[in-house]
């Protein structure tokens, strides 16, 4: 890397953190919040406006009123799952949430199932919120809306590039953004409540428009309808998981410190989500299938009007929904870098970057989001109808997981007072089994046909994914084995040095190949041009190296199977000998000059690689280029060195 390139890289990620520190980047409760829970606190903000949103296709302003008991049962919901998720904080303090729950305690599949899910979650958590909050920028600067992609791409980068820095850093960047939308959403609740016990609170600005009748209604419809506002109301309930799949990542006592932060956040989300559903009903806001004016934004201009606290609060909405994302950007690479240590996928994803992050998840999440954001042209309807199936997938295996998970743990403990607590965590589990289980059959009833078959497809094909890269892990491990007996020593060493003209870097190869004291030495040329080859002789003659030049002809002018040709033949006399083949290959500084420089000698090295017997040696020779990149001697290069029959020959001499 380039000084300049590497100065860049510690201005925008910071200076590298040896490993030794990772202790530094523990969190405590207080940032922990906002790392891990922006996602469920920010869900508040558009949850609300999915049920209203359906609940108006009925074509009338009477079904509305269906969004209160609707929001209960969100609620009560959103309460169990926190409930039995603080279990799993407890039962497993080393993290990895649904896909070690499953793994543990239900068997591969269910455990690869849940990770897939998690997985496409967190790609759509980060989507949708990105988005989200543009939406909500949009509604207060309407003249932004053709910008929505490039803003939401935008936004993603910016995520990437302050998780790359760590994740207290993230926490810290990421607080008052968290916390101040907390407290202007309570305060708009407490204004809003006063209003409405004072006179009222004036109706939105979309209260009178009229509804478009979509849906059928009455009777069964009628259910059908609920049933359909609760799976979009679910939403309130993405990123729950998040914090017991990071539990490594709190302070001391960790376990009690995750359940504490998620017992708080469970608070904050259902005071929150609750409130807003009753402010909506109070000021007849109505959704619309662009999102633009979103809800909230409806809710918090009938509150307070369009003056400071209304802009205060639309930057505040748009902060927390854009960084509900951050959520997604702890737990994918975490739970990447799990998956990766268990062989299911690249080995990549487990190593962590200069700050002690995994920033090869981090880099992949950023990509799949920013294409997906792209793809779906910034669209919040389509997008959001991807969601909510993984989470419920991954719900319902970790709940049903840690039901089995007690039931193992009671075979083990006589105590009383320990098989009371182990009977209630498993009352409080069973329940979130079942319940989740519920919720994801009506998700996937009402979001299939809308986009959720794409979500399903992807959990599929990263399932299928996942296997294979254990299958091909597990297969190469066996190969590599040592055999009883060793490895056989190769009877004679074939030295080759690859020549196209006599210069510096030729002399500094056949210098190496001699000092490896081969059976045998030859240097190699491909004849392609009369003239190139006469005077290659002729400096070969003048020098008077005793290495023999061997030239083979090509007459169709290809360099690399005339070469393969030429090993083939050694390797077919001596099957048991080894052909070692050295490659002079310029070193350079600048960028451009790879595209000037080693092209034929990388075509040749990739060919040789796949022939067995053939040892590839690449001899670099620096030019100078690379000093006043990289710095250090103007003399990177050196003398040449000399080789037998001839005297030492200076960079000088060749270039004469």
């Amino acid at each position: 890397m380039s000084g300049t390139t590497e100065s860049l890289k510690r201005v925008l990620i910071g200076r590298a953190m040896a490993s030794h520190r990772l202790g530094e980047t523990l969190l405590p409760k207080k940032l922990a919040l906002p790392v891990f829970c922006s996602d469920p606190i920010s869900s508040v903000a558009y949850a609300t406006e999915q049920i209203v949103l359906v609940l108006g296709t009925a074509g009338s302003a009477a079904f509305l009123g269906l969004a209160a008991p609707i929001s209960v049962a969100v609620a009560l919901l959103l309460a169990v799952v926190v409930a039995s998720y603080r279990q799993t904080c407890y039962a497993y303090p080393n993290g990895g949430g649904a896909y070690v729950v499953s793994k543990d305690n239900i068997g591969q599949n269910a455990s690869l199932t849940a990770a897939a899910a998690l997985l496409v979650d967190y790609v759509m958590t980060v989507a949708v919120s990105v988005v989200s909050g543009v939406v909500a920028i949009i509604s207060a600067l309407p003249v932004l809306a053709p910008h929505a992609v490039a803003l939401s791409v935008g936004f993603v980068g910016l995520l990437t590039l302050v998780n790359l820095r760590g994740v207290k850093e993230s926490g810290s960047a990421f607080a008052f953004p968290t916390y101040a939308f907390i407290g202007l959403t309570m305060l708009m609740l407490v204004t809003g409540a006063y209003r409405a016990l004072n006179g009222g609170v004036p109706e939105a600005s979309s209260a009178h428009l009229p509804l478009q009748h979509t849906a059928q209604v009455g009777g069964i419809f009628t259910v059908l309808l609920c049933l359909r506002a609760f799976a979009s109301g679910c939403t309130a309930l993405t990123g729950v998981e998040a914090i017991s799949n990071g539990v490594p990542a709190f302070k001391k006592p960790k376990s009690r410190n995750a359940a504490a932060t998620l017992a708080i956040m469970g608070a904050l989300a259902i005071t929150m989500f609750s409130g807003i559903t009753a402010l909506a009903l109070a000021t007849h806001a109505r959704a619309y299938h662009d999102g633009n004016p979103s809800v909230i934004s409806q809710i918090a201009e009938s509150v307070w009007g369009r003056g400071i606290l209304f802009y205060a609060f639309q930057a505040a909405t748009a902060g927390i929904l854009v960084l509900a994302a951050n959520t997604a950007f702890n737990g994918f690479p975490t739970l990447a870098s799990i998956l990766a240590r268990d062989r299911y996928l690249p080995h990549q994803l487990h190593n962590r970057g200069d700050r002690l992050t995994f920033s090869n998840g981090i880099i992949l999440l950023a990509a799949i989001s920013a294409a997906l954001i792209i793809g779906f042209d910034a669209n919040i309807d389509k997008l959001i109808q991807l969601y909510i199936v993984g989470v419920f997938t991954s719900f319902t295996l970790s709940q049903f997981g840690m039901v089995r998970h007690w039931r193992t743990e009671l075979g083990r403990t006589g105590d009383p007072s320990r098989r009371r607590t182990i009977h209630r965590s498993r009352l409080i589990n069973g329940t979130g089994a079942v319940v989740t289980a519920l919720v994801l059959v009506v998700v996937v009833r009402y979001k299939f046909l809308g986009g959720a078959y794409l979500a399903i497809a992807a959990m599929v094909v990263i399932f299928l994914l996942m296997r294979a890269i254990r299958r091909h892990y597990d297969a190469v491990e066996l190969e590599l084995q040592p055999t009883p007996g060793g490895v056989v020593l190769p009877s004679r060493n074939h030295a080759i040095v690859l020549v196209s003209k006599l210069h510096a870097p030729t002399l500094r190869a056949l210098a190496y190949a001699k000092a490896t004291r081969p059976s045998r030495l030859i240097a190699l040329t491909v004849a392609v041009d009369a003239e190139e080859e006469r005077q290659l002789r002729a400096d070969w003659e003048r020098r008077g190296l005793d290495v023999p030049l061997t030239i083979v002809a090509s007459p169709f002018r290809e360099v690399t199977r005339p070469v393969l040709e030429y090993i083939s033949h050694i390797r077919s006399d001596s099957p048991r000998d080894v052909v070692t083949v050295f490659i002079p290959e310029y070193v350079v500084g600048h960028w451009w000059e790879h595209l000037l420089h080693n092209q034929s000698a990388l075509r040749l090295k990739g060919r040789l690689l796949y022939q067995p017997g053939v040892m590839v040696t690449s001899v670099p020779y620096q030019l100078r280029s690379v000093s006043e990149v990289f710095g250090g001697s103007d003399d990177v290069a050196g003398e040449a060195p000399a080789v037998a029959g001839e005297a030492p020959v200076g960079l000088e001499d060749v270039a004469r």
